[in-house]
């Protein structure tokens, strides 16, 4: 029988159990970078236990953004962790996967036969914005000088946007133009015009799923206004559609609503990649109706990876996972993969909407149908029920929801309203929870109302 001598290994196994060893006895170092390393498996463990203390993204229905991915698209995105999508002389088959979905999308959005168009991808719909609002800035400008007048007083006409508007007009030195909503109106209504546009306006922003209440801006009938006000004032305004969660709803769900670039008007249109386009965080687009439409000054060529390659971005270095995964997608699903999961969606929102109603203190402001999948809602009387919606998105953060609270855009901002997402990976047995958890939650307000009701919520829902 072999004999075998024993070793020491006390040292070694200090670190073999993550929450015995000798990095998780401490507090993590929160101001320098440690001395020495620690063990992989020690810091992967103690790092998403930390992450237990974020909400469960599952249960977060403030967010537009894609909280759930197939394994395929986990897979794909592991395979990219490397690739620097700019750099398209050392990664040219991901620079080509980008240049297909700039074709789908401009397909997908009506692009006019046989005209060559353009279009990039972006880090959101925010980056996306951004760049679709100075193209219209550019060739603003252009024209001006060319006919010899002023360029120094620039605006843009929008309802209640996104804040990434109001950044790229402070950003952009452009006067924004954010018009008030009218009474019962829950986004710009085509006649307000008028009295915003004139000669100095670069354009109009359509919303397609208006942050605050989830519905669709009439972009037909701006499109109509804005003839007729070229007609009377010789005035040329083009329009750029938000679309950062409509462009990937409004293809499958509302075919027949007009929006995209069947309008002569539209000139360019943004999307988030990373909301209905269900693709993981970190990808949108802009597309322009025409190449022209995107002014030679906005674009630069960069030598200094490897080839000359022209680049339009607020940034430079960034992942090409998401643009793989967005292509994935597009290949996976289809149009009638993509049209089955916009109608799931829709549904269950409808479904939440019907069991809101039914409550009793609640009057629905947008259904879930005919335009995002999603519900919005007031207090039919806030003074009446002696608790406001913001006690109640706290009440409900108890049970993990996160369900946000906020007023309306000016002259509006007296309603306060909840808004609820239905994304991919949201279920109706979800919603059903949800409905039941709501219910209770009213339940106890109404039996044990605050002192003094929340005027503003004790957090943020910032999407």
């Amino acid at each position: 029988m072999a004999l075998h001598e024993t070793k020491d290994v006390r040292a070694q196994d200090a670190d073999t159990d993550v929450f015995a060893s000798t990095l998780s006895g401490q507090i993590l170092p929160k101001y320098k970078i440690p001395e020495d390393h620690s063990p992989t498996e020690v810091v992967y463990e103690l790092l998403r236990n930390e992450l237990l203390l974020d909400g469960n993204a599952a249960q977060n229905l403030a967010t537009f953004c894609t909280t759930w991915s197939d394994e395929g698209v986990h897979r794909l995105m592991n395979v990219c962790l490397d690739k620097n999508m700019i750099d398209k002389d050392e990664y040219p088959q991901t620079a080509e996967i980008e240049s297909r979905c700039v074709n789908i999308l401009a397909d997908l959005w009506n692009a006019p036969a046989g005209a060559t168009g353009a279009g990039c991808s972006t880090t959101g719909s925010s980056e996306a914005a951004m760049l679709g609002g100075l193209a219209l800035k550019w060739r603003w400008r252009e024209r001006r000088r060319a006919e010899g007048l002023p360029t120094d007083r620039p605006n843009l006409v929008c309802g209640p946007v996104q804040v990434c508007w109001e950044k790229f007009a402070r950003y952009f030195d452009v006067e924004l133009r954010q018009v008030p909503l009218e009474t019962g109106a829950t986004g710009l209504q085509a006649h307000q015009l008028a009295r915003y546009v004139d000669e100095n306006t670069i354009g109009v922003v359509a919303i397609l799923g208006v942050t605050y209440t989830c519905d669709y801006e009439p972009v037909a009938e701006f499109a109509a206004e804005l003839d007729r006000i070229q007609a009377e004032h010789g005035w040329d305004v083009p329009i750029h559609v938000d679309g950062a969660s409509g462009g990937f709803v409004a293809p499958f769900l509302h075919p027949d609503v007009v929006w995209d670039f069947r309008l002569p008007r539209v000139a360019s249109i943004n999307t988030s990649g990373h909301k209905y386009g269900l693709a993981p965080l970190g990808v949108g687009w802009v597309i322009w109706r025409t190449a022209d439409l995107l002014p030679a000054d906005l674009v630069f060529n960069v030598d200094y990876l490897g080839g000359d390659m022209p680049t339009f971005a607020l940034n430079f270095s960034r992942p090409g996972g998401e643009i793989i995964a967005q292509y994935y997608l597009f290949l996976r699903l289809g149009r009638a993969g993509y049209r089955r999961v916009q109608e799931a969606c829709a549904d269950t929102a409808q479904y939440l909407a019907r069991q809101i109603a039914d409550m009793g203190p609640f009057t629905l402001l947008y259904d879930g149908r005919g335009a995002l999948p999603a519900v919005s809602y007031k207090l039919t009387d806030p003074d009446a029920v002696g608790f406001s919606l913001y006690d109640l998105s706290d009440r409900l953060r108890m049970r993990g929801w996160q369900v946000p609270s906020y007023p309306l855009p000016a002259d509006r901002d007296d309603t306060v309203i909840q808004r609820v997402l239905v994304r991919h990976g949201v279920t109706r047995d979800q919603m059903a929870l949800l409905a039941t958890d709501l219910r209770a939650a009213v339940e106890h307000l109404e039996a044990t109302p605050p002192p003094v009701p929340a005027t503003e919520p004790r957090s943020g829902f910032h999407h």
